[in-house]
C-alpha cells in the first residue's frame, strides 16, 4: 500500500522535521528575494509526475497551492474543482473513482465534505492520498502549513522549539477542522493549548478526550479571571513534564508557569464561523473581532496572528499592515511546505528509501451487524459508500470500559455490552472482550441493542436451572 497522508498523526515528529528541513532547502533556492516567503520559478524534480486534484467543496488556497506546488516542482496537473465536474454526480462511489484517477495521476489531493472521505480514497488507491480536508475531521496539511509558518516567523531551529508556546485557538472550535488536526499536532509537540470557542462551538468531546488520553495533555480549567485578561478562556491544555504535574485539576491548583500563560501569548489562532457545517450565520454576532484595538494588550504584543482563511468579519482588515499578522505569509508558506510533502512523499529527490505506509497499532473489531458509527457526517452515512464498505473500529480502550473509535471519521463510542454470536447471549462485563474469540464477538452500544437483535443476557442463562 502507498503511504498516505489522512490526519496529522499519519507524520510521525521526526517526519515532520524531514518536510521542513526540505522545505527550507526549497525556500533558500526558489524564494522570491523581495519576498522571501514567496516561491518563484520552477525546479525540475517532478518533470514525469501528475497530480490530481479532485474537489468536492471549494476552495481556494489549499487546492492552488498544492496545484501551484507541483507546477513549482515541474509536474503536471489535473483538476476537479467541483463535484459537478465529476462522475460523483451521477452517483459513483469514492472508492471508484480514485480507482479511475489513479490510472491518470501519480497522487490524489482530494477535500470532500464527509469525514472519513479520504480513509476511503487512500484505502482503494493505489497511489498516495493526501487529505485536503474531510468534512469537520482533519485538514493535516493545513497544520504543515501552520507549524511551518511558526517555525519560521519565529526563528525555530526544530520541533522541540514549540515546546512551552502559549498558542490561542479563538472561533469555531466545533466544526473547525483545521483545529482538529492543529491541537494533536501542539500536543505532540508540548505547546501549551488555549481554547477559546465562541459559545455553543467548543472542541468536540472526542477530541478532548483524546487530547487527554492519547497525546497525555492536562486539562486545567481558570476558575478566576487573570488580571487583564478579555477573552472566556474554556480550557487550558499542557502536557507535564513530570509525572507530578499530573496532579493539575484546577487553574488555582496549576504551577506557577501555568497561571501566567495568559499574560504571554506567543500565538493567536484565528477562525471563522463553519456555516458550510450547518452553524447558524447568525452566531457571527458572538465573535470578538480581533483587530489593532484588541492586539493593543500587553499579553500579545509579541503575538502572531495566524488565521488558515477565508476570514468574514472576525479578523480586522487593520491589522494586515501590523507585522503581528502573518495569515497571508502562512497561505504563501502553503506552498513550500505542500513542495516539501511532494517531495518526500514520492521520493523526488531519489533517496531510494520512499516512506512506507504507517499501520495503526491498535487492535480491530469489524462486524457486519451491531455497533455502527452514528456521527451523521460519517463518510459510512452515505448511501453511495454502503455498499462496500464495512463497520471497522479500532479498540482504544478495553479495561474498565471498552471505547471504540470510528476507522474513517475517528468519532468515539463507549460500548455498553460484548455478544457472543454463537450462543446468542450478551455480558455488560468488559473483560468478555479479551475472552471472546474474535470470530464469535459481536459489540452492542447499548444493552437494548442487544435485546434486539435477539441476544439475551449471559448471567440471566447461568441462572437458569
Amino acid at each position: 500500500m502507498p503511504r498516505s497522508i489522512v490526519t496529522i498523526d499519519d507524520l510521525s515528529n521526526d517526519e515532520l522535521e524531514q518536510v521542513f528541513v526540505i522545505a527550507d532547502d526549497i525556500l533558500a533556492r526558489m524564494a522570491d528575494p523581495a519576498r522571501p516567503y514567496r516561491i518563484r520559478g520552477r525546479a525540475k524534480l517532478a518533470e514525469d509526475q501528475i497530480l490530481s486534484t479532485l474537489f468536492f467543496e471549494p476552495s481556494t488556497r489549499t487546492r492552488f497551492s498544492f496545484e501551484s506546488a507541483m507546477e513549482r516542482l515541474g509536474g503536471g496537473v489535473i483538476s476537479s474543482p467541483n463535484s459537478a465536474a465529476t462522475s460523483a454526480a451521477k452517483g459513483e462511489s469514492i472508492a471508484d473513482t480514485v480507482r479511475v484517477v489513479e490510472n491518470y495521476a501519480d497522487v490524489i489531493v482530494m477535500r470532500h465534505p464527509a469525514e472519513g472521505a479520504a480513509r476511503v480514497a487512500a484505502d482503494y488507491a493505489c497511489v498516495p492520498v493526501i487529505n485536503a480536508g474531510d468534512g469537520s475531521h482533519e485538514h493535516p496539511t493545513q497544520t504543515l502549513c501552520d507549524l511551518y509558518t511558526l517555525h519560521k516567523e519565529r526563528g525555530m531551529k526544530s520541533l522541540a522549539d514549540f515546546s512551552g508556546l502559549n498558542i490561542v485557538l479563538y472561533g469555531d472550535l466545533k466544526h473547525g477542522r483545521t483545529v482538529h488536526s492543529l491541537v494533536f499536532a501542539l500536543a505532540r509537540l508540548r505547546a501549551c493549548i488555549i481554547l477559546v470557542p465562541v459559545k455553543g462551538l467548543e472542541l468536540p468531546e472526542h477530541v478532548t478526550r483524546r487530547l487527554q488520553r492519547d497525546y497525555d495533555c492536562v486539562a486545567a480549567m481558570p476558575e478566576k479571571p487573570s488580571p487583564g485578561r478579555d477573552l472566556p478562556v474554556d480550557m487550558i491544555y499542557v502536557t507535564p513534564k513530570g509525572p507530578h504535574q499530573q496532579t493539575i485539576y484546577g487553574f488555582l491548583d496549576a504551577p506557577a508557569e501555568l497561571k501566567n500563560v495568559l499574560s504571554d501569548i506567543h500565538v493567536f489562532y484565528v477562525t471563522r464561523l463553519q456555516t458550510e457545517r450547518g452553524t447558524d450565520a447568525s452566531g457571527r454576532g458572538a465573535y470578538q473581532k480581533i483587530d489593532n484595538e484588541f492586539m493593543k494588550k500587553k499579553s500579545y504584543k509579541d503575538s502572531r496572528v495566524m488565521h488558515p482563511l477565508p476570514r468574514v468579519g472576525e479578523l480586522g482588515y487593520d491589522l494586515d499592515d501590523d507585522p503581528r499578522g502573518v495569515y497571508f505569509k502562512q497561505a504563501a508558506y502553503g506552498v513550500t511546505v505542500r513542495m516539501a510533502l511532494l517531495t518526500w512523499l514520492l521520493d523526488l529527490t531519489k533517496t531510494g528509501t520512499p516512506p512506507a505506509a504507517r499501520e495503526c497499532e491498535l487492535p480491530e473489531y469489524c462486524h457486519k451487524d451491531g455497533i455502527q458509527c452514528n456521527n451523521p457526517a460519517c463518510v459510512t452515512r452515505l448511501a453511495t459508500e454502503q455498499q462496500y464498505i464495512e463497520k471497522e473500529f479500532w479498540i482504544v480502550e478495553q479495561k474498565d470500559s471498552i471505547v471504540l473509535r470510528c476507522m474513517y471519521c475517528e468519532y468515539e463510542y463507549t460500548i455498553a455490552c460484548v455478544g457472543r454470536v454463537s450462543k446468542r447471549e450478551y455480558s455488560t462485563d468488559p473483560a468478555q472482550l479479551k475472552v471472546t474469540p474474535r470470530n464469535d464477538r459481536i459489540l452492542f452500544a447499548q444493552v437494548q441493542d442487544a435485546v434486539n437483535a435477539g441476544y439475551t443476557s449471559s448471567a440471566e442463562s447461568a441462572a437458569l436451572p
